[in-house]
Formats: structure tokens, sequence, C-alpha cells
């Protein structure tokens, strides 16, 4: 027996069943028991009680005929997330970070190919796209996913590539390879990357890679962003980049003795 076959031998599927209509409820943004059955092409008895079963356990709500995800999941999330020593020393920084920048400022982590929002905040006149803690997305339209491509072989990086595609959202968004990895190479040669529109009109954000070691998140990287206006070439060569370095130096010192 391969270690393929076995994984698959020790798999339970209404397991894996609960968590695809999860997913593709929260994909939806909401959806109906009619949604689950024709997306995934399952009875509509099953689906019901599939989903009916979610609803008592509090991992869905329900407002007339549509499910929606529960708030249950942030009891699991935020113990997660308050498990990583990472987050916990560097959630301080990056909010001393946000107000010395005037920005918002994140932290995000990998998470099997896709970059995962792990904090966020932000001064009192910041303005970015306002994704939500807890979000995925894709690498290579985000800062932050693009640091912590560059922490990745190129072999690895096109894996990824491979396995999620390289949409477009905006007319800057790399959509093929070879300008992803020209790209990632620049950030490795200048220690940090930059977003230029590439996922939303407007907004450009500037992050850099942590280098931790024996963490629950190995891979991580923090950013900053803002306006394109405010967001110049000048700025970020000479302020920016700087105040993140500087954050992150701290970081790394405190969690040498975390």
């Amino acid at each position: 027996m391969t270690k393929k076959e076995d994984t698959q031998k020790n798999r339970i599927q209404a397991v894996e069943n609960a968590f695809e209509i999860v997913e593709e409820v929260q994909a939806a943004n909401g959806c109906t028991v009619r949604h689950i059955m024709e997306m995934l092409d399952i009875p509509r008895s099953t689906a019901y009680v599939y989903m009916k079963t979610l609803e008592d356990v509090g991992f869905l709500s329900k407002s007339g005929d549509e499910y929606y995800i529960g708030v249950r999941f942030l009891k699991y999330g935020g113990c997660a997330r308050h498990t990583s020593n990472i987050y916990q020393v560097s959630r301080v920084e990056v909010d001393k970070l946000a107000e010395k920048a005037q920005s918002v400022a994140t932290i995000g982590c990998e998470d099997d190919g896709q970059r995962v929002l792990l904090y966020r905040t932000e001064s009192g006149d910041a303005v970015s796209d306002n994704p939500p803690t807890g979000e995925y997305t894709k690498m290579h339209w985000t800062a932050v996913g693009k640091a912590l491509l560059s922490q990745k072989s190129n072999a690895e990086i096109k894996e990824i590539a491979q396995r999620y595609g390289l949409p477009k959202a905006t007319d800057q968004t790399h959509s093929d390879i070879d300008s992803l990895l020209k790209d990632i190479k620049e950030i490795r040669s200048r220690g940090y990357a930059i977003e230029n529109e590439e996922r939303s009109v407007g907004v450009k954000s500037i992050a850099m890679p942590i280098d931790i070691k024996d963490d629950l998140f190995e891979n991580v990287a923090i950013s900053v962003a803002g306006p394109t206006s405010r967001f110049t070439e000048d700025r970020i060569e000479n302020e920016l980049s700087t105040l993140l370095q500087e954050t992150i130096n701290i970081i790394e010192l405190k969690m040498q003795h975390y």
C-alpha cells in the first residue's frame, strides 16, 4: 500500500464532507441548502442534514433560508492564533508600526500555499482595502504573500502557482509565472516586497519576512499598507522599509528570549 493510499484509508469521509460544506458556505458568503446540493452534487436531504447538524453545533447560523458561517469559529481561530509565540510578540510592535507609519499594519503567515491574515491594526487616518482578520487569499497579489513566497524555492513557488493559479485582480497583478519569479528575485535582493495595486486599485503595500525558528507558524511577514498617493517610491525606500526593518529587528530579538 502506498503512503497516499494509506492516508486516504485513514480519512473519515463524513468529516471531509462537513468541512467541504463549510468552505462552500464561506466562499458563497452565505447560501441555501439547494446551493450546496447543486455545488457538491449531493441529494437535497443529505445537504440539509449536514447543514442542520452544523447549525445545531454552532458552526453555521441561519437567517431565513440562508446559512452563514457561525461565530463559533472565532473561538477556535482565536485559540490557534494565541498559541503562536510570534503573534504574541509581534502584535504590540505592529501596533507601534501602524502609528509610526500612519498606515494599516498587518501580520500574515502561510498555510498550505495561501496567505493568512493573522492580525490587522491601523492608525486613525489609515486607508486600505480592509481585508478581515483570518482571511485566506492567494499569495501572488499581496505584499505579505510575495514576501512569504520569497522564502521559498522557485520550484515550490511554481507548485503553489500550479495549484492555485495566478488569476488577475487588477491590470497590475502577476498572471504568469515568469513575471512573478522576476518580482520574487527582486524581493530577495532588496529585502522587501511591494504590492503596487496588484489586488486593489489605489492601494499599495510593503512587506518583509520575519526570520523565526521553532514557532507554530514558520513563514511569517509583516506589512504596512495605504493609498498609492502616500506610498511613493521615495517614502517606501527611505522611510517605510526602515520602519519595517526596525520592527522586525525588535520582534526577532524578543523571540530569542520568549
